[in-house]
């Protein structure tokens, strides 16, 4: 009997101080940083080759923290980007440049991965088109 009343007096203890752990989401106060894209995707429908092969992502960071992009990677060598290096304060915008080669002949789909400290990371960026020969000019 004794046992069983040490039993339940450690049980109702365990539970009075479960009870009293504030929840996570009060506990945690941290400060995070959330980065938002206007688009995750870009099409360039039809490109003559050797044709403009620029696009930009514009991002702006939702959380309450400095944003830090710390890897920006394209799925190929065809691919260039370009960002933001600065800390992207809270409220504030940055920018990631895309440059595809255009001199690459027929349909494409890529991808470039944005990697960094935001609570939604990694974020998952994508260009496609497709790129047409240029039409000689007619001779006379």
């Amino acid at each position: 009997m004794k046992k069983i009343f040490s039993i339940l007096i450690a049980l109702t203890c365990v539970v009075s101080l479960y009870a009293q752990q504030p929840t996570t989401a009060a506990a945690d106060t941290t400060a995070k940083a959330k980065i938002v894209f206007e688009t995750l995707a870009h099409d360039f429908s039809v490109i003559t080759a050797g044709g403009d092969g620029n696009c930009s992502f514009r991002f702006k960071n939702e959380g309450n923290a400095p944003l830090i992009l710390s890897n920006v990677q394209a799925s190929c060598g065809c691919t260039t980007p370009s960002w933001t290096r600065e800390p992207v304060m809270p409220g504030t915008e940055g920018e990631i440049k895309v440059h595809y080669d255009t001199n690459r002949i027929g349909t494409f789909s890529k991808s470039i991965t944005v990697t960094s400290n935001a609570v939604n990371s990694p974020i998952v960026l994508r260009i496609s088109g497709e790129v047409k020969p240029a039409t000689p000019a007619p001779t006379n």
